[in-house]
């Protein structure tokens, strides 16, 4: 619990410094805009105050999931971060849209152009900071399960490479004098901008629905694979429900049915310190344990069996749609 709680509040401080550093970047993109009238670097202009917004309503959703189970809460409050992503995505989707918009416009009507190389510069260091600041990010998501520090960095890190697509076009404008560029590399950057948000769309509106995560799913059936012990029979009915950076596990574990309540626990015991070690140390397993059944011995490798019914023939692998599905294994 200790270690939870202090995992929680190392991403709290690091989405703080994300939203601290997306201050200073969204100033500077807007003096950048302000000084070249440049479609192209309003449209990283645009971003980043989608960057500051989310990143703020990320912070707070880190810090309402961060509160201990309650009555009203029974599994705690990580659900935020998915409402957070969402609110994300759908705020990118609407920035892109803006950018699209505007630069078809003034493909028609055309602006002029000032001060670009002070505009390069500006844009090139506000890149290369987004893409560090978010390749930590996401890399810290993604060791603890965070679905708000994954998709804010995927988002500070697809916002420099936008940049870098934005300064290729600032090039070839200040080499080529070119002005209708500008729109016409805005309009790309802006659909870019608009698929990133629905990604993130998609992968909050996921977790809402408690879609199955198959990759996780196919990690946690290889660990059970390589790591069987003789009285684990079975297992099937294998499901993953996410809260935030919390992952609830349920399943069946076929046991010998002559176990009493409390060797059949120790093996329960003994699945779920097996898949803490191996995925997450704040897994939360709920095991429901089966009898073995006559079909069982055949494939059951237990040596001093006195009950068994038949011989034993081989061991069979857990299939993985089996293990996800209410489908216990056979030899056939």
């Amino acid at each position: 619990m200790l270690q939870t709680i202090g995992r929680l509040r190392e991403n709290i401080r690091l989405q703080l410094v994300v939203v601290l550093v997306g201050v200073l970047l969204l100033i500077a993109k807007f003096v950048a805009y302000f000084l070249t009238n440049s479609n192209a670097i309003l449209t990283d202009a645009l971003e980043s105050i989608i960057n500051v917004v989310a990143g703020g309503f990320s912070l707070y959703s880190l810090v309402l999931s961060a509160r201990p189970r309650d009555e009203n809460h029974p599994y705690g409050h990580g659900k935020i971060e998915f409402i957070a992503a969402t609110l994300e995505g759908s705020l990118i989707l609407v920035a892109g849209s803006i950018i699209i918009f505007k630069s078809v416009y003034n493909l028609f009507e055309p602006h002029t152009l000032n001060q670009l190389d002070i505009g390069i510069i500006l844009t090139a260091a506000t890149g290369i900071v987004n893409y560090i600041i978010g390749y930590i990010t996401e890399r810290k998501g993604a060791s603890v399960n965070s679905l708000v520090l994954v998709a804010g960095g995927k988002h500070l890190k697809s916002d420099a490479y936008s940049t870098a697509g934005i300064l290729v076009g600032l090039l070839l404008i200040s080499l080529t004098g070119f002005i209708w560029l500008d729109s016409l590399v805005a309009v790309i950057f802006g659909g870019i901008i608009c698929y990133t948000g629905y990604k993130i769309l998609r992968s909050s509106v996921a977790g809402i629905m408690d879609e199955a995560d198959y990759e996780l799913l196919q990690r946690i059936v290889s660990i059970l694979n390589e790591n069987r012990r003789e009285n684990w029979i079975d297992i099937h009915n294998l499901r993953v429900i996410k809260y935030g950076a919390t992952l609830h596990i349920d399943c069946h574990l076929t046991v010998p049915w002559y176990l009493n309540v409390l060797e059949a626990h120790d093996e329960v015991e003994a699945l779920g310190a097996l898949v803490r070690e191996k995925i997450d140390p704040s897994i939360e397993l709920f095991v429901h344990t089966d009898p073995c059944i006559e079909p069982s011995c055949s494939i059951c490798a237990k040596q001093d069996c006195k009950v068994r019914q038949h011989d034993f023939k081989k061991e069979v692998p857990w299939d993985f749609e089996k293990v996800i599905a209410d489908r216990k294994h056979s030899l056939y």
